[in-house]
């Protein structure tokens, strides 16, 4: 996502122009001017069924049985060509829709993984950004719905006003309002009643319902609060069990939903009084459309089938000049949606703008084989330096150990060498055409066939089934060997040590240049540290070795120790 990545938008017109300029705009503007033809096309039949109705009820009134039966049958016709245009016209918004969201989807994922925006969004210093899983899924389908809807209701309601208002000002003649002596002419007089009933239930609608927009943007981000509360627990299930978590958890999940549930009735009282003022609003209309057509009627100047057109061209007029009223709730929740994924996407930006300026951090390649970090100083988010003026140069096939106090920077130290922790100054030189991997504590699973997550990040590597079963025997997994084409949560079948075990697997399969384990052993028996390591060095001859631990055991297994301490001071000697 080049160009969003230059220029996110940071509004609504914004974050909607994005689609429709973008490389799918053709097609874009050729699904919505179809629906906008569609659009046009049911106004215009609406307009002929307004007709219809004063020849319709005029026939009757006449008791003429010939005219009766051809009205009936125009008026098949005409439902069958609206029948039929209504459900081409959803369709073909469905798929703009679809569309739309897809592009939207892809972009906002393009945006969110660069540069390890995703990583990096939790560490920023005052990040207002919860539950960006939620802004990529349920954010973007609602915009895309709710502004299609929106804006081609009020197209639609647009295209409306001019049709039926025409009919209404040739049906409403000339009334005289006398004042004094003056007699004044109002022409229309049926359109401008019409106008002014819909400003004031608008004003009403929007004094009345403004805060739905408030909490409606906190109702969402409550829901997500307690979704992710509730997915955490599914993905810790058995350590909370160990703890006998449940009494904790269970006090933790209900202060979450008493805020969804106070919110909520905060919504339910605001909606009852706007369906109070919508629904009164609605029901006066109708008995208004004929209160104020009703003089002409008693005096002569139409017969009854010009009444009813007029009572269905007025609430068409009238509803039309309420779209406020009408989608109030819809445009509040609209508005919300528009408000998270504008802080998402400045929060993205500001990642973008602000790193570089503060922390004059470069990343470099090479054709050297060497890994080198100069004058490296890292910081922690809050600015405190952790790290001072470090320098290392990492050749091939050495082997150093980093080890040092819980808490001085060691793993953060590794985040830096892999280039993903912003707070840093200097410069770090990578070897260009070598392969590097970073194997964290923890080792991370995807949800895939083990084969998959063997290989991961690299799916469609061409490695031998043959091959991967040797990896896992020789990292005491063989049993693993019968479910390379099993899919499961590898992350919550496997233990602590299995998994780790599986990431020693994958360095074997990967066979990188360049390897960095942060306590990539910590839940393993020395015996099986022992034998892995082994491993790595009979079998990976030319990797260059990088290990964070507090074991003296890996001593062994490295020929350099990188020794720090909570001042920010650091010392390379050989082991």
């Amino acid at each position: 996502m080049k160009k969003a990545q230059r220029n996110i938008p940071v509004d609504a017109l914004g974050i909607a122009r994005a689609y429709w300029c973008s490389e799918e705009k053709w097609r874009a503007w050729i699904l919505l001017l179809t629906v906008i033809a569609m659009n046009l096309g049911l106004v215009y039949i609406t307009v002929r069924i307004n007709a219809w109705q004063s020849i319709f009820y005029q026939v009757i009134q006449n008791y003429n049985e010939t005219g009766f039966l051809i009205a009936v049958s125009e008026f098949g016709v005409l439902a069958i060509c609206y029948t039929i245009l209504r459900g081409y016209q959803l369709y073909i918004r469905m798929i703009l829709h679809a569309r739309w969201r897809r592009w939207m989807t892809e972009q906002y994922l393009d945006t969110w993984l660069h540069n390890q925006t995703y990583y990096r969004l939790q560490l920023m210093a005052g990040d207002t950004t919860d539950n960006p899983d939620q802004r990529l899924s349920e954010d973007i389908e609602l915009f895309v719905t709710l502004t299609l809807r929106l804006s081609l209701e009020l197209l639609q309601d647009i295209v409306t006003i001019f049709s039926f208002g025409f009919i209404l000002w040739q049906l409403s003649g000339i009334i005289s309002l006398s004042v004094g002596p003056y007699h004044i002419p109002i022409y229309g007089y049926l359109v401008w009643a019409a106008i002014c009933y819909a400003i004031v239930g608008t004003y009403c609608t929007v004094k009345l319902g403004y805060p739905l927009v408030g909490l409606d943007f906190d109702q969402q981000r409550y829901e997500a609060d307690f979704r992710f509360s509730l997915m955490r627990l599914r993905e810790n299930a058995e350590s909370i069990a160990l703890y006998a978590g449940e009494r904790s958890e269970k006090q933790n999940f209900g202060e979450r939903y008493k805020r969804i549930f106070g919110n909520y009735l905060n919504i339910a009282e605001m909606r009852k009084r706007l369906m109070w003022l919508t629904t009164g609003y609605s029901q006066i209309s109708v008995v208004f459309a004929i209160l104020v057509a009703s003089p002409r009627y008693f005096q002569g100047e139409i017969h009854l089938g010009h009444m009813f057109q007029i009572i269905d061209a007025y609430n068409r007029v009238q509803t039309s000049f309420s779209f406020a009223v009408d989608s109030f709730t819809r445009i509040a929740q609209w508005r919300a949606v528009v408000n998270r994924l504008n802080n998402f996407l400045l929060n993205m930006g500001l990642l973008q703008t602000s790193l570089p300026r503060n922390y004059q951090f470069t990343i470099s390649r090479s054709s050297k084989p060497a890994y080198t970090a100069k004058s490296l100083t890292i910081y922690l988010p809050n600015g405190q330096g952790l790290i001072r003026h470090f320098n290392l140069t990492l050749k091939s096939s050495e082997r150093l150990l980093i080890a040092g106090p819980s808490g001085c920077g060691k793993s953060t130290l590794l985040r830096a060498l892999a280039g993903i922790w912003p707070y840093a100054a200097g410069e770090l030189i990578v070897p260009a055409a070598d392969k590097i991997m970073f194997v964290p504590q923890k080792a991370y699973l995807p949800l895939s066939l083990l084969r998959g997550v063997l290989l991961y990040p690299n799916f469609s590597e061409n490695i031998k089934d043959s091959t991967i079963e040797a990896a896992l025997s020789a990292c005491k997994l063989p049993y693993l060997s019968h479910k390379l084409y099993t899919f499961e949560n590898w992350g919550q079948v496997l233990s602590l040590g299995e998994q780790q075990r599986v990431a020693f697997a994958q360095v074997l399969l990967q066979k990188p240049k360049w390897l960095f384990l942060d306590e990539a052993t910590s839940a393993l028996d020395e015996p099986t540290e022992r034998e892995l390591y082994k491993l790595l060095r009979e079998q990976l001859t030319q990797t260059s070795i990088v290990s964070v631990g507090h074991r003296n055991t890996l001593k062994e297994h490295h020929l350099t120790k990188l020794e720090l301490d909570f001042d920010g001071n650091w010392d390379i000697r050989k082991i």
